[in-house]
């Protein structure tokens, strides 16, 4: 099919030009060369320039990442990459990282938006994209999902900046404070335990004094009876 084509093709320019297929198609590329050569000569050589690195538009440099110091849960939230002004935050076990510079996964659209502006321990930790999970609580994880999270911990703490941590809740303080009150009740007791025993000797060495003079007397009293 293809040699009936090809034949049929030399046949019709050699009918048509008078020319062998071989000639007509220098003849062709020669005038192709010609037209290339002639055109550069009106063309401005901005458009033959090759495009530098200058000519595209190059991405803003990151801000120097700042320190929150301690903020909370709800505070973390306004970091979930929402406010492009604002840096892009997110945290593991209590620990928050700017990971501003990784946009494309944890910012808007990201495959890991969902994690952006909250403590997602328990989540990286599951590998889960349940809002359930989207908390820093990680009790009742077994051996292989805290091995997964201390991964995770090692990764960012390798490539991201620590710029803060999330505040405890008052409800946790507070059962510190109560918890520490009997303590100190307890050892106020075991202080006080010396002195009253030394009290209680003391009283008791008195009581015997009184009782060994008030015998004295008793016994003055009767020799004074004896002799009148």
């Amino acid at each position: 099919m293809v040699v009936e084509l090809w034949e049929t093709l030399k046949e019709t320019i050699t009918a048509y030009t008078g020319l062998s297929p071989a000639a007509f198609f220098t003849v062709l590329a020669l005038a192709f060369a010609v037209y290339q050569v002639v055109s550069g000569f009106f063309v401005s050589p901005e458009e033959h320039r090759p495009r530098s690195t200058e000519d595209f538009p190059q991405p803003e440099p990151l801000p120097p990442p700042v320190q929150l110091g301690e903020i909370t849960e709800e505070e973390l939230k306004q970091y979930d990459g929402s406010d492009s002004k604002k840096p892009l935050l997110m945290a593991i076990k209590g620990q928050i990282y700017d990971v501003s510079q990784s946009r494309m996964f944890y910012g808007p659209g990201g495959p890991y938006a969902l994690f952006a502006g909250k403590d997602a321990s328990r989540a990286l930790a599951k590998m889960s994209f349940e809002e359930s999970d989207l908390t820093g609580d990680i009790s009742g994880l077994g051996p292989f999902e805290l091995d997964a999270l201390q991964d995770w911990e090692y990764k960012f703490m390798s490539k991201y900046v620590k710029v803060g941590t999330i505040q405890k809740n008052d409800g946790e303080g507070g059962k510190e404070s109560a918890d520490s009150e009997p303590s100190t009740n307890a050892a106020a007791g075991e202080e006080a335990s010396p002195v009253t025993h030394v009290e209680t000797s003391t009283s008791t060495e008195e009581k015997k004094e009184e009782t060994t003079t008030e015998k004295k007397d008793d016994v003055a009293n009767g020799d004074a009876a004896k002799e009148d």
